[in-house]
């Protein structure tokens, strides 16, 4: 029995379509931001991730609707989505002032951490092309009946930027549901975006009002917890027993809060350093209740920034394919650990890799 009632593929265009912003990421490999002479591109987004993801990785169709200033930045970002697959027929093109006081393309700096040093991300995405969607940039009914989507995935950074990407949150939405498209949200509070705009209660005014077209919501504790006003406590337990304990009950209280909610899903991490995390997953369902994905303790970290957005992609391509609830958690888990073995924002693990670690494969050489 599928956990979301899912349109056919034959009727559809895309499998997946994300709604967010993709961002240049500049990383100075194992160096530092402030001493950098050099860094290496990647293109990102947490909504983007999980459709690229989901092209990439495991084959479906996906397309982005998102928006760049028209400039050579934004030319580079457009080669970037190009190689990760995805349909870029909505891609909105902004015409660019020169120099950016009125429109840019959004710039993250991320240095991935070592050991006892932390991951650090600097944002500059003022006045971007992506903050300055409104909700008819684009035509939902085309889109989602013409067309057809199976499943649409956003998300609270999109929302965040500002009032019209959180009023095209809520028009997306409710089309895709007139449709009859899953529609998935990673809560994925930034404090950042929302400091000048009413900062967590703000966020989670907005939530509430989205989340009564969400079928399939991705986050973490605290964002389910704080967010969604749970009364569990959002603070980490002291083992991982405790914590999956805790992330059960606080999933639970939210699929009962709002009866609308097909699944919840949330990852298990435990940071032991900047290169060490204990990982795991869990999902709950009406159906099924919550399910668990292995858990791995103490996995080798390299790049931990995409790790949640490769669980979600790997979750939603079993749901897609019709596996059980059990399985596509095992596949979400299995993916989100890959993703976190390479640098970049986007899982670099191939379909059959995700797979064979889903079932219990190790990390011996295949020759």
């Amino acid at each position: 029995m599928s956990v979301v009632p899912l349109r056919s593929a034959a009727e559809c265009r895309y499998d997946v379509v994300a709604l967010g912003e993709v961002m240049l990421r500049l990383d100075p490999g194992e160096g530092r931001i402030r001493t950098a002479r050099s860094f290496d591109v990647w293109e990102g987004g947490g909504e983007y991730n999980v459709a690229r993801g989901l092209c990439r990785t495991f084959g479906q169709r996906g397309a982005i609707l998102t928006a760049l200033a028209d400039n050579e930045v934004g030319r580079l970002l457009e080669e970037l989505i190009l190689a990760g697959g995805l349909d870029t027929s909505f891609l909105r093109w902004t015409p660019h002032d020169g120099i950016g006081l009125t429109v840019r393309n959004g710039l993250n700096f991320t240095e991935r951490g070592f050991g006892v040093r932390g991951a650090v991300g600097v944002y500059d995405r003022g006045h971007t092309a992506a903050a300055q969607i409104q909700p008819d940039d684009f035509d939902w009914d085309a889109l989602f009946g013409d067309l057809g989507v199976r499943w649409l995935h956003t998300g609270g950074i999109f929302a965040g930027l500002s009032e019209s990407t959180a009023r095209t949150v809520l028009a997306a939405s409710a089309a895709a549901k007139r449709h009859g498209t899953v529609v998935s949200y990673d809560l994925n509070y930034r404090p950042s975006l929302w400091q000048s705009r009413g900062g967590s209660a703000a966020a989670a005014a907005l939530t509430a009002s989205v989340v009564d077209n969400v079928d399939v919501l991705f986050g973490d504790v605290s964002d389910l917890a704080t967010r969604l006003g749970s009364p569990v406590r959002a603070d980490e337990a002291t083992d991982q027993h405790a914590e999956a304990d805790r992330l059960a009950t606080v999933m639970q209280q939210v699929g009962a809060r709002y009866p609308n909610l097909a699944m919840v899903g949330t990852t298990l991490r435990t940071v032991h350093s900047a290169t060490v995390n204990s990982w795991g997953g869990l999902a709950w369902s009406k159906a099924t209740g919550v399910v668990a994905a292995r858990y791995r303790p103490d996995l080798g970290i390299l790049d931990r920034v995409g790790g949640g957005d490769a669980f979600a992609s790997g979750l939603i391509f079993g749901l897609l394919t019709g596996a059980p609830l059990a399985t596509a958690v095992e596949y979400g888990a299995a993916n989100g650990a890959l993703a976190m073995t390479t640098p970049g924002d986007f899982s670099m693990a191939s379909r059959r890799e995700v797979i064979r670690l889903a079932e219990g494969g190790t990390a011996q050489a295949l020759r």
